[in-house]
């Protein structure tokens, strides 16, 4: 993904300027996407069975760390499509709301088998708190965005967290500022942060806001440590690229091995669960992007998104063995150059 205000300021990064994608933004939402499925597969155990070591790990070091993450991204996917759908349409807040509409009506059938998953809510924060803010100057979404960032770490509400982060994320493809983002400084801050406030939270729980602050950081730690780190992976990135299908696949791999779940005592099943999962994900979204450009519930809300069957076959020369597109290839008339 990018757009006007990230091209060429992204250090770092790797920008396709035929597909209009920000590679290591794809990676990074697949990372998101592996932290929720080892959050949200832990989370169907906690009921079950007494505390172990592992819940330790999980709710200092895992829980609430990637969402956040998710919820930045969101943001920026937002801004990105608005800016990519003015080139095409008169009304592109229309087209947008359509979206949104879509993904409501998505996350309202994965609730009824899901319920507390995020895409509803995600629905309805987009119409309500995206939208209407994307009709303001830029600066004023930016202190939007720190304002309600504070009013979240005073009421430690994870909903609140996620309007500010989607503002914030809305605000930084602007400002071009994502580079800046992923820069040791910020990394370095952020994991000390993250420490220290975990420390606190769990010597001396002073209230909700302290634990929503250090999971802010540790989000915020992983994320630039990511991009700092990796930069880039055909594996995380594929995952991103298919993160609506594998968000939903995963839920229904979850649901089906609870009796698994819930019949191990030491919790260590929910990490053997996860890790099988997301590699057979990054097989199949491998496999599938070589043969594809959008994964099966993604080119679902792209067509119902524009009203109309959209082109999805590869077309062109390319890699096979690669799930992204090569830059240099030739491309046929009918591909899309979109940045959403």
């Amino acid at each position: 993904m990018t757009g006007p205000g990230v091209r060429g300021g992204l250090a770092g990064m790797d920008h396709s300027p035929v597909t209009g994608r920000v590679r290591s933004l794809d990676a990074l939402r697949g990372l998101a996407i592996c932290g929720i499925m080892l959050v949200n597969t832990w989370q169907h155990t906690l009921a079950h069975r007494k505390s172990t070591s592992i819940d330790w790990v999980m709710g200092n070091l895992f829980q609430s760390r990637f969402y956040p993450i998710f919820a930045f991204l969101f943001g920026m996917g937002f801004a990105l499509f608005l800016q990519s759908a003015r080139s095409r349409t008169g009304h592109p807040r229309l087209v947008l709301l359509r979206r949104l509409v879509v993904l409501a009506l998505l996350g309202a059938v994965h609730w009824w088998v899901e319920p507390g998953e995020v895409l509803l809510p995600y629905a309805i924060l987009g119409v309500t708190v995206l939208l209407p803010v994307s009709f303001l100057p830029t600066p004023v979404v930016l202190l939007a965005g720190t304002g309600t960032t504070v009013a979240a770490m005073v009421t430690g509400k994870p909903y609140v967290l996620i309007a500010a982060l989607f503002l914030l994320g809305l605000a930084t493809v602007r400002y071009g500022g994502a580079a800046r983002l992923a820069s040791p400084v910020v990394f370095g801050t952020s994991a000390v942060l993250a420490v220290a406030l975990t420390w606190w939270w769990n010597h001396s729980p002073p209230g909700g806001g302290v634990y929503q602050a250090a999971a802010l950081c540790g989000a915020a730690a992983y994320g630039t440590g990511f991009l700092l780190v990796v930069r880039r992976t055909a594996v995380f990135e594929a995952l991103g690229r298919m993160a609506l299908t594998n968000y939903v696949s995963s839920t229904a791999v979850i649901l089906a091995a609870v009796p698994l779940l819930r019949a191990d005592g030491t919790g260590t099943a929910v990490v053997g669960v996860t890790v099988a999962t997301l590699v057979a994900q990054a097989a199949f979204s491998r496999w599938w992007l070589t043969r594809f450009r959008y994964g099966p519930l993604e080119w679902v809300w792209r067509s119902l998104t524009w009203w109309e069957p959209v082109v999805n076959r590869q077309t062109g020369i390319r890699d096979p063995h690669s799930p992204v597109p090569d830059p240099h290839r030739p491309r046929s008339e009918d591909e899309p150059r979109d940045r959403s």
